[in-house]
């Protein structure tokens, strides 16, 4: 800002009666006032080329509030001052810069035009002159001004040349509305002393904010001392310290961080590091020794040298390369899982031969109590290495991972590091749980840091954000698990081996459970195996009736529910031994959960049996199908997806395509609705290896011919009838063995597919390849029963003549 020293008389300004206004944030513009104004806003440009053009003056006036960018008369103060445009410059980025004098103070009396830019008529206000100061108007110029003085002795900036000018001023209201401008006020106490008329009252306010100002800056002052105080403490109790270290030193007493730099020594040696972390930790320790050792920066290298010697460089267990021991070990822990025990000992088998291997990075997808995570702790009990485990789900900071930099307060290693050191050794086997629910947010990507981990290629020098040094993770046994592949990362996924775990057949899980499960609940519940017995049969009645699931996890409960209530009996006193058997199992565990539907029970006319593939293993649905009066609309219920839908169409289109093979009347479609239903429906479902089943629903709903409710069926189907592949045949294959149904229809291309499903779980199965739906058709529908059929005729003999009165 510049003082106006050359400022003519107001009176001999002439000033227009309107003028265009400008409208200010931030700033209270005065009289006498020069100063630069950078201007963006279109209606304040448009605003100044017209005063360019006209008499170079604009009213400027303040903004209420700086925050609205499209102010209206509303959101202005109502008085301001009259300036004039001394210069003008447009600048690249669109805006324009100009140098404005303030000339007047002037109120804006009405708005008389709003667009493009605002025009007012305008008041002057004029101050009478002040020809003779009173006693009581000069000592309060001297009180001003004093203050003023007051305010630069405690650290108020104010330039010398104002201050000159200041000196040399005797006129109350000029004064006031200088200091008001050089001050630093508020804007809204900046327009309050602009709208003060009185010039004497005008003074006397800026006198009392100056007053205020005086007591802020006397008690930051004080403030300052006080903390320059502590300062000087800090650095006095330094200089003592240092001669009491020189005392103790004279007198050969111990030196606490002359031996703490000695421990560091020896802990670095014993350490072998690599070379490159050597150079870097001796550098550290070098710094540590420089510090003060109370400095917070200190604490912070300390706490650094501590994870680098402590961290297992070169240190290794020795793997167990004994092939039949591994294998013993394998099976004592797990029952089955013959896929994921011969992988294991593929790796030990390669190891044993060629000493220097990268480690396998291995991932485990199956539903939910499968045995994922105890698989990993098995497979290190059987290499004899530590077992370290992690869990990803609802990971969504990329520290977690790769850990936070020194320069955070309270940084870390990441949870790799920080594993590795819990382990105390560079090989374990690290289990990264829940893969697939791993996130990621604003603070990074997991997934993308999980890249450098589980590759490797890269894996040799993985390097920590806290640490700064490469670390060789190629020697760890990465093991990863997850219910669904589909939402791991493309790339992540490309790193990994992946192994499927499927679900257990009722054999396996009586095996489990008499083997495992039963033996572990006894144990934990304190009861030996001579006073509670569970029979097969009872086992059996548990697991069909109380359980419905892939894994074993519903069934633990289930058993340490029983031996809780027999853990009670025998603290009741009642000495006895315990039988479960199928006939008593209720009265442990309450009414059967699940039961056979009723229409396993039956061949159903418009009942069909699909297999469906669900993230638990897999399960039977069954799809409903009813035709009744209409004009031909197909209503689906069920909460079915859209992949779903567009099946049931598909399926309908391809029957009333074969309507003359099946016997169906070309007319009956016309004039019969067709409702299918998918239980249960509060479960949303989607997919498309249902289309055989919707068809073959839809087939026998309207030709009257009953499903066979041995069959189960999977597979999609296309308008001509193709049977298309599908996934998840193991899992499917499973949920019809649970639920006794012995044929399953597949497509003759998912034959390749049987190979993967072992011996035991084909035992007593048959499968019925289907390449077309009338491969389908031909097995899955039975005759109809000549009353049935003969009903279903007339019920739609009677429709047809419903119709055709209708018509």
């Amino acid at each position: 800002m510049v003082i106006d020293l050359e400022q003519k008389e107001n009176k001999e300004i002439e000033i227009p009666e309107n003028l265009p206004v400008l409208p200010v944030r931030d700033i209270v513009v005065f009289p006498y006032m020069i100063l630069p104004l950078f201007v963006g806003r279109e209606m304040s440009i448009k605003a100044i080329e017209y005063s360019l053009n006209t008499n170079k003056m604009v009213l400027l006036i303040t903004q209420k509030d700086l925050e609205v960018e499209n102010p209206t008369p509303d959101d202005l103060y109502s008085v301001g001052t009259v300036g004039v445009i001394m210069r003008m410059l447009k600048l690249p980025d669109g805006r324009v810069k100009i140098l404005i004098r303030g000339l007047t103070k002037a109120k804006a009396l009405n708005y008389f035009q709003t667009e493009p830019f605002f025009k007012a008529n305008i008041e002057k206000i004029i101050e009478e002159k002040i020809e003779t100061l009173t006693i009581e108007e000069e000592a309060m110029i001297r009180t001003v001004k004093e203050q003023l003085d007051k305010t630069i002795s405690l650290g108020k900036t104010i330039l010398p040349d104002v201050m000159g000018v200041i000196e040399g001023i005797e006129e109350p209201g000029r004064l006031a509305d200088l200091i008001a401008s050089n001050i630093g006020l508020k804007t809204e106490q900046a327009q309050e002393i602009l709208e003060i008329m009185d010039p004497v009252q005008r003074l006397k306010r800026v006198s009392e904010i100056l007053g205020r100002e005086i007591e802020l800056l006397t008690v930051q002052q004080k403030i300052q001392s006080e903390a320059r105080g502590e300062i000087d403490k800090t650095q006095r109790e330094y200089f003592l310290r240092e001669q009491l270290k020189a005392i103790q030193k004279e007198l050969g007493e111990i030196d606490e961080r002359a031996e703490e730099i000695k421990e560091f020594k020896k802990k670095i040696e014993e350490s072998n590091m690599p070379e490159k972390v050597l150079k870097e930790t001796e550098k550290q320790l070098k710094r540590l020794e420089k510090m003060h050792p109370d400095s917070a920066e200190a604490a912070t290298v300390r706490t650094y040298l501590d994870w680098l010697v402590e961290l297992p460089w070169s240190k290794s267990t020795t793997d167990n390369l004994d092939i039949k021991s591994a294998e013993k070990v394998l099976n004592e822990d797990h029952y089955d899982l013959e896929k994921v025990k011969e992988r294991i000992l593929e790796y030990l088998s390669v190891r044993k031969l060629k000493e220097n291997m990268k480690g396998p990075i291995l991932c485990f997808i199956g539903p939910p109590g499968v045995g994922k995570t105890s698989l990993g702790r098995s497979i290190a009990r059987a290499l004899g290495r530590e077992f370290v485990r992690m869990s990803l789900g609802g990971m969504r900071d990329e520290a977690e991972i790769r850990g936070h930099r020194r320069t955070y307060v309270g940084a870390l290693p990441g949870r790799i590091i920080q594993g590795i050191k819990t382990a105390n050794t560079n090989n374990p086997v690290f289990m990264l749980d829940e893969i697939d629910k791993i996130g990621m947010d604003f603070r990074g990507d997991p997934s993308s840091a999980l890249l450098e981990v589980l590759d490797p290629e890269q894996n040799f020098a993985f390097v920590d954000h806290y640490l700064a040094v490469p670390f060789d993770l190629s020697k760890v046994m990465f093991i990863t698990t997850g219910n669904l592949v589909d939402t791991i990362p493309s790339p992540l996924r490309d790193r990994m081996e992946i192994i499927y775990l499927s679900g257990y057949t009722t054999e396996e899980k009586l095996g489990i459970a008499k083997n495992y499960l039963i033996p572990k609940q006894l144990e934990e519940h304190g009861i030996s195996n001579k006073i509670l017995k569970i029979t097969d049969s009872g086992l059996r009645s548990i697991i069909s009736q109380y359980t419905r699931e892939a894994g074993v996890r519903n069934l633990e409960r289930e058993i340490a529910n029983i031996c809780r209530k027999v853990a009670r009996k025998i603290a009741e006193g009642k000495d006895k031994i315990f039988v479960i058997t199928a006939h008593n199992v209720h009265k442990y565990l309450g009414v059967p959960k699940y039961l056979p539907e009723e229409e396993m029970e039956k061949d159903e006319v418009g009942v069909a049996t699909g297999l469906a593939w669900t993230e638990t293993g897999g399960d039977l649905i069954y799809v409903e199908a009813t035709p009744m009066r209409g004009k031909g609309q197909l209503t689906l219920t069920g909460q079915l997806g859209d992949v779903m839908k567009e099946s049931a169409q598909a399926a309908l289109s391809y029957v009333r395509s074969k309507s003359k093979n099946l016997g169906i009347k070309d007319d009956l479609f016309a004039k019969t609705d067709l409702h299918i239903h998918v239980p249960a429906g509060a479960i949303p479902k989607d997919g498309p290896s249902a289309g055989i089943t919707m068809a073959t629903a839809i087939a026998s709903a309207l030709t009257g011919k009953p499903v066979s409710k041995n069959i189960a069926m999977t597979g999609e189907v296309t308008l001509r009838g193709r049977v298309l592949p599908v996934g998840g045949l193991k899992e499917k294959t499973l949920a019809a063995k649970r639920m006794g149904i012995k044929k399953v229809i597949i497509p003759k291309r998912n034959k390749k597919d049987l190979d993967d499903i072992p011996k035991y779980i084909k035992k007593d199965m048959e499968f019925i390849l289907a390449e077309t739906m009338d491969d389908v058709l031909k097995v899955a529908l039975k005759k109809a029963d000549s009353k049935k059929t003969k009903k279903v005729t007339n019920n739609h003999r009677l429709s047809s003549k419903k119709v055709g009165a209708d018509n």
